[in-house]
């Protein structure tokens, strides 16, 4: 298994302002990332998973443990440029990672800071334009674009730097449903063209279509796998205060009503598809 971010017992801790109190925000985890993969992170405030993203961007250093990024540990001041060209990292607010009046200016911002050549910048920004499917704005300020125009915007800017591995700490958290399809759509396509992604998100049905779900409480990891792994877990997700998709929700009232429903369900199309092969049957329940 080839793997692009190698995690080994990481703890990271700060002091609380009001009481000086040490807090392990990242509580001693061991997590692989595979090349390619697209790895959902899920987990209510403050359960860590923030932090733990930007450990992995080198933004934050662990306390304990250690980080690695293609083999770079993120401790190692002297491979910082060299992780941060590996691992791209897109924010929950774009408007935070836009700097330019212009938005071809502003995706060529992350390549003038590494050195390209300008043939090679520009060639660059018309690739991650057009990526995103933003190529037709390229002339455009930002400020007059919608919020999904603004978060691909922002997710070109990190494309343009020609990332292995794209971490978005909830990139749809401000976004109106259209928006997150849009930014979804993009992830999807970068992700079908090798590029790692980790997603940070409390999107339920965003995380379901990542191909594996890692979900935080207190700091640590207490779901891995598949999402149908991971959300056969119901009763134990719902008790952290956290909410499972809504396939996966009816899926388990019905079950509790009596109704036979396989544990493979994952998505609306799912139960959709099921429900419809056997609606001679659940008529008897109607």
């Amino acid at each position: 298994m080839d793997n692009i971010i190698k995690i080994e017992n990481l703890i990271f801790e700060y002091k609380r302002e009001e009481d000086n109190e040490i807090v392990k925000a990242v509580n001693d985890i061991s997590i692989d990332i595979e090349r390619g993969s697209f790895v959902a992170i899920i987990g209510k405030n403050g359960s860590g998973k923030s932090t733990l993203a930007k450990n992995l961007n080198a933004l934050l250093l662990p306390s304990g443990g250690a980080v690695y990024v293609n083999g770079n540990n993120t401790s190692d001041e002297t491979k910082t440029w060299d992780i941060r060209q590996s691992a791209g990292m897109v924010f929950q607010n774009p408007d935070n990672q836009l700097v330019s009046s212009i938005v071809e200016d502003d995706v060529a911002f992350g390549p003038e800071n590494l050195g390209i050549e300008p043939t090679e910048i520009r060639q660059r920004v018309d690739m991650s334009l057009n990526a995103v499917n933003m190529y037709e704005q390229r002339k455009k300020a930002p400020h007059l674009l919608s919020g999904g125009q603004k978060q691909r915007i922002a997710i070109a800017g990190v494309v343009a730097m020609k990332p292995q591995c794209i971490i978005l700490d909830e990139p749809t958290a401000m976004l109106d449903p259209h928006g997150r399809n849009e930014v979804m759509e993009i992830i999807h396509k970068l992700n079908s063209e090798g590029i790692t992604i980790l997603l940070i998100t409390h999107f339920m049905d965003e995380a379901a279509q990542a191909d594996r779900v890692i979900i935080m409480e207190n700091g640590k990891s207490i779901l891995d796998g598949t999402p149908l792994e991971v959300f056969r877990h119901v009763e134990e997700i719902k008790k952290i205060g956290l909410d499972v998709p809504m396939a996966v929700e009816l899926a388990y009232r019905l079950r509790k009503r009596g109704v036979i429903i396989p544990d493979d369900i994952i998505s609306e199309e799912d139960l959709i598809e099921y429900v419809f092969n056997r609606s001679k049957e659940f008529n008897s329940y109607i």
